[in-house]
């Protein structure tokens, strides 16, 4: 499946729905390239991503567009799906720049995606804004064009084995007593979950008694829960993107698993639980942004005003959890506009140095860069699923309620 879409007529119809001023229909057009993945394995979260893309383009032009050097903008991007394949992205990406003659470029889904990308983009310096590609791999090659809104990925679960270790020292155990399983998909976006985990559970002085790599279909891991119900821990941790998490989630509650501590990624965006119901119960989920955290902006409002507008346009999330790839992504776009503003111009060059200068306060949360490229301004957060709702558990400083636990 070959997918390129302009957003001029996709806007048309957005705009209908979001009432877009008249003026914003007057101003001109940049136009932004992505390769994105809306079929294949990452398919559900590429589609998260194109939406939230969207969502802020609306948005964005609702509110009177960009303003470069006294000339109103706004918003058009050339999409090609890349099928979840890195070697098609990269294509893609030749694709948008050499034929298409996009200038500026929005990230595709995943770590994997984004490393394959990444050196194209570069090679012609094209600034990449991107809010899909967490791994901390991306941030030590010397790239000047790659800027990432999210934080990386070695983050994510982490912050379990610290809430782990709290629960056994309130118990009168010894942190070092826990014993951590660890469960990840073989790319490098799970390899540095699973990185992050070890180094805190060294931190420690925890024991890691399973650590195993997903199959490559991330259908099946009966093998890993049988040795996971075998060994017996104290915390299992998995990552595997959407697929793997409902792959975790399902066969946890069909064979049974009892594990005082269960830390995925990916819950939201797999709905984990209007797929499997009390079988999510208290699983805790890793995510970049909630609806319930403090963040606010001129454009979309709050973070809960974020997530209720997202919906009323979306009316297939009505029922869901907004998933935090849905924000991050209108976060990558809020970003161009800011950096376009900033530079006064069109220029290329001039945009990538605006953008990493950015200091910019969202609802999705604080964006500033690295000079790697990376934000460096935005905490992760843990949430556990508790009678079907999302509740962020951690860190304390975010906590809107207590962990649930042991959770079996």
């Amino acid at each position: 499946m070959n997918i390129k879409t302009t957003m001029l007529s996709m806007a048309a119809v957005a705009g209908v729905a979001m009432g877009t001023s008249a003026a914003a229909m007057d101003c001109e057009t940049i136009t932004l390239g992505a390769a994105i993945s809306l079929t294949g394995k990452y398919a559900t979260n590429g589609v998260h991503a194109q939406n939230g893309y969207e969502f802020a383009i609306t948005k964005i032009k609702e509110n009177g567009g960009i303003m470069v050097d006294d000339q109103c903008y706004n918003f058009n991007v050339i999409y090609y799906d890349d099928e979840s394949k890195g070697d098609r992205g990269a294509t893609l990406a030749e694709r948008l720049i050499q034929q298409d003659g996009v200038q500026y470029m929005l990230g595709p889904y995943s770590s994997g995606l984004t490393k394959a990308i990444a050196p194209v983009t570069e090679k012609y310096q094209i600034p990449m804004v991107e809010a899909e590609g967490a791994s901390r791999s991306l941030f030590n090659q010397g790239y000047k064009y790659l800027f990432a809104v999210l934080s990386t990925s070695e983050q994510y679960l982490a912050s379990a084995i610290t809430l782990a270790a709290e629960k056994a020292e309130a118990q009168g155990r010894a942190a070092s007593d826990v014993t951590v399983a660890i469960a990840v998909e073989n790319d490098p976006f799970s390899l540095d979950i699973r990185a992050g985990v070890m180094e805190d559970a060294e931190r420690y002085g925890m024991k890691i008694v399973v650590d195993e790599k997903l199959p490559r279909d991330l259908s099946d891991m009966t093998s890993i829960l049988t040795k996971v119900k075998l060994v017996k821990p104290d915390v299992l941790v998995v990552s595997g993107h959407s697929k793997g998490a409902a792959t975790a989630v399902r066969q946890i509650g069909e064979q049974g698993v009892k594990v005082p501590m269960i830390a995925i990624t990916h819950c939201e965006a797999a709905d984990v639980v209007g797929n499997f119901g009390e079988n999510a119960e208290d699983f805790l989920c890793s995510t970049q942004w909630a609806e319930t955290l403090t963040y606010e902006d001129p454009i979309f409002g709050s973070a809960a005003n974020y997530e209720q507008e997202f919906k009323a346009n979306y009316t297939e999330y009505a029922e869901k959890t907004v998933p935090y790839q849905t924000a991050q992504a209108s976060a990558a776009v809020y970003v161009f506009k800011d950096a376009f503003e900033r530079a006064g111009t069109l220029d290329k060059d001039a945009v990538r140095d605006a953008i990493a200068e950015t200091d910019l306060k969202t609802f999705y949360g604080d964006i500033k860069f690295s000079e790697a490229g990376n934000n460096i301004a935005k905490p992760m957060v843990l949430r556990q699923i508790q009678d079907g709702k999302y509740n962020v558990v951690a860190p304390s400083a975010f906590a809107s309620h207590e962990v649930n636990w042991p959770r079996n």
